[in-house]
């Protein structure tokens, strides 16, 4: 337990922000594992439809990495390299198709 004020103030910023990043990382995890869900549909089933539910998927999640990337939450490399897999998904299905 902490023994000082200040050292005590720190732990519940520390858990506050853990808990703050915990929400954000899951958020984004949950959003991509949809998107890719909607690509693959996409790919059984190419039609308008389904190609305008994966960019609006895709569109969410790239919102949601760039607000984590802003608060801190993720390194911009990490984000930039989490949003390049999703257009890398993409482009493969869009070849293919």
């Amino acid at each position: 337990m902490a023994n000082s004020k200040s050292a005590l103030k720190r732990a519940q910023i520390a858990e506050r922000n853990r808990l703050r990043n915990k929400n954000y990382k899951s958020a984004v995890r949950t959003l991509m594992k949809k998107y890719f869900t909607a690509v693959e549909e996409y790919t059984a089933n190419p039609t308008p439809e389904s190609k305008q539910e994966v960019l609006a998927h895709m569109s969410a999640t790239y919102s949601k990495i760039d607000k984590a990337v802003k608060r801190g939450i993720f390194h911009p490399n990490n984000g930039a390299r989490k949003k390049s897999r999703l257009a890398k998904r993409l482009k493969q299905v869009a070849e293919a198709v």
